[in-house]
């Protein structure tokens, strides 16, 4: 692995770490023990610790020589409400939390490359090392973000790091513009009338309404969206009904949407409460429709791009860097800090997806195989942006 040798020396110690932080999980803006942990280690480095944004999120700042220029390199640090179902020695002790998409990995990784920037100083201007709560659903980049991240670290540019399950150990993949897609959700409550299920003509079911529903969602996408537009609806919750013999009174139905275009994403609620009540009255129920815009689309900006490619391709080869990889209609919430400052989200490879390596998936566990060469991205990218002399 085309890791940085003095990272390579202690690996595995980023290993420990790694797996402590898997053992521990927590969920957003509860990542108590897991920031105690990152300011404990980020102290022990050498480097200024700064706690409390968005509750849970630390702060480890870095400088060298006289430069006035900063970059930030952020990791996020929460879990999922996941039952893990591993086996291995440090599996999840905190029933119905698990880490299962790799945060305990890049914060390793980011610690990994604060350890060796700081004993090498081998860079002019400052460094802020963002370990952030709550990316999961929550938004914990822009709460940072509104507790003033920016203000009282500034940056002149951000950079951030997903795994990639699909992609070998050893190669990276990223994007200019729109990588990532836009992530919002919906709830549609469906109200009728319960009755005893051998009686229904006596009320009004909601069951069926809510079914019906679910089929018409889809249409929006494939016939109301351009083809050259990306757009998905996905319903993923269906709650309705407490016994076997009972029409409830009430069906829930909650999904989410994604989309790259802001156009599509304004004539997504409106038409999917038009088909929602259109439906709904038309088996004489009733609709109320909430909808929630969480994370914009993550874009990336096309000169710090051109950068991050280029170190990865320092590090691994520019046959492993795909730099036209196709965009993902996954979020992340890395999108409010793009927002704010230029800058890019790349992809390392986590190796296949057999064996439940894929994401948000019970079985995964993050590949320690890559934990040096990602912490020698960071650590290449900071002392390439921040180059001394």
């Amino acid at each position: 692995m085309p890791a940085i040798n003095r990272i390579a020396e202690f690996e595995d110690e980023m290993t420990r770490w790694r797996r402590d932080l898997h053992a521990h999980p927590e969920t957003a803006f509860e990542e108590v023990r897991t920031a105690d942990l990152v300011a404990g280690l980020l102290e022990g480095f050498g480097l200024e610790v700064h706690r409390g944004l968005a509750r849970t999120g630390v702060v480890g700042t870095l400088r060298a020589g006289s430069g006035q220029r900063a970059i930030g390199l952020r990791a996020d640090m929460d879990a999922l409400h996941i039952h893990e179902k591993n086996e291995f020695a440090h599996r999840s002790v905190n029933d119905g939390r698990m880490h299962a998409c790799g945060h305990d990995g890049y914060t390793a990784m980011l610690l990994g490359a604060a350890r060796y920037l700081a004993e090498t100083r081998n860079f002019d201007g400052t460094i802020h090392f963002i370990c952030q709560p709550a990316e999961e659903n929550e938004g914990g980049g822009r709460v940072m973000i509104e507790d003033g991240l920016f203000e009282r670290f500034p940056c002149e540019s951000v950079y951030g790091m997903h795994n990639e399950p699909s992609l070998s150990v050893g190669r990276f993949a990223v994007r200019e513009g729109p990588f990532l897609a836009a992530f919002d959700v919906f709830e549609i409550r469906v109200k009728g009338v319960g009755t005893h299920a051998a009686m229904p003509e006596l009320g009004v079911d909601p069951i069926v309404a809510a079914a019906q529903i679910v089929t018409a969602l889809q249409t929006i996408a494939a016939q109301e969206t351009s083809p050259l537009k990306a757009a998905v609806v996905s319903v993923t919750q269906i709650h309705g009904g407490d016994t076997w013999n009972v029409i409830p009174e009430e069906v829930v139905l909650r999904g989410t949407c994604r989309w790259f275009d802001r156009e599509v994403r304004d004539a997504l609620e409106p038409a999917m409460t038009r088909v929602a009540e259109a439906i709904a009255a038309a088996h004489r129920c009733t609709i109320a429709m909430r909808y929630e815009r969480r994370y914009p689309a993550t874009v990336n900006a096309p000169s710090e791009t051109v950068f991050a490619a280029g170190v990865a391709e320092a590090l691994v080869g520019a046959g492993n860097v795909d730099r036209q990889y196709q965009p993902d209609m996954g979020s992340a919430d890395f999108a409010f800090m793009l927002e704010h400052k230029p800058g890019c989200y790349i992809l390392i490879g986590n190796g296949p997806e057999e064996g439940g390596c894929l994401l948000h998936n019970p079985h995964y566990d993050f590949n320690d195989e890559i934990l040096a060469l990602g912490a020698s991205y960071w650590a290449r990218l900071a002392e390439s942006a921040l180059p001394r002399g």
